[in-house]
């Protein structure tokens, strides 16, 4: 995940792919910024190239909120150059403002960034206090005190970071594919894959779990049952 959120809420894992992804969202983002300092300028809108570079990313979908989001531009956008897998690809919507990081020192943290990032097997048990639910019909761990939200579907992981639950709940009831056809509305596609979610789960949650493709939980729960049974009598 990209964010600079609290390190104490987040597993070694998490926080090492946290660490890379912000210091690309700082990177990214004063490339945009006007002359004048990352901390302190007011990004352009995005430049024609850029995002057309990222409308063309080639290998799953990426997400977006469209143009703006609650009067911030978008203000950078990751693309393909430099794609790195374990990272994914990212928008950035707004000013860099100086915040306390997750390792002590200042970082920049935005309004509202998004990151797309092929789906990993993991347990969210590291992310701390959360809560499971549905959002636009698939699943999704809200933690980090709300601020963000992880939504799982098709192959991906789908990152909002923002600064309050409603600005973030907002954002992901207007995420649309960035280099695919589809709208901000109706359900988005489930996930191919179990997400590893801890902790409760209602019932609509519950049924979504269920129903997935080619019974993804079903079989996940199958394949971790003869695991350990394979492993006990070893």
């Amino acid at each position: 995940m990209t964010s600079t959120r609290t390190a104490a809420h987040i597993g070694t894992r998490t926080a090492g792919r946290i660490a890379l992804r912000s210091t690309l969202a700082l990177a990214a983002l004063c490339g945009a910024l006007a002359a004048g300092g990352c901390a302190t300028g007011h990004p352009q809108p995005i430049a024609a190239g850029t995002l057309a570079e990222a409308e063309t990313f080639p290998y799953y979908r990426v997400y977006w909120v469209g143009p703006s989001f609650a009067g911030h531009p978008l203000a950078a956008a990751d693309g393909q150059k430099g794609y790195n897998s374990g990272v994914g690809d990212s928008v950035y919507y707004g000013d860099c403002v100086r915040r306390k990081g997750i390792f002590g020192g200042g970082s920049c943290l935005l309004p509202l960034q998004v990151t797309t990032v092929i789906y990993g097997l993991h347990s969210n048990a590291t992310l701390g206090p959360q809560s499971n639910l549905v959002i636009r019909g698939v699943p999704a761990t809200v933690y980090d005190e709300g601020r963000s939200i992880e939504l799982y579907s098709g192959r991906v992981a789908i990152d909002i970071f923002s600064d309050t639950f409603a600005h973030a709940h907002r954002a992901a009831l207007q995420l649309r594919p960035l280099n695919a056809p589809g709208t901000a509305t109706g359900r988005l596609p489930p996930p191919v894959f179990c997400p590893g979610l801890s902790g409760a789960m209602n019932g609509e949650l519950v049924r979504v779990m269920a129903s997935l493709p080619r019974h993804a939980c079903q079989r996940a729960a199958a394949a971790e049952a003869e695991a350990k049974s394979l492993s006990s009598t070893s």
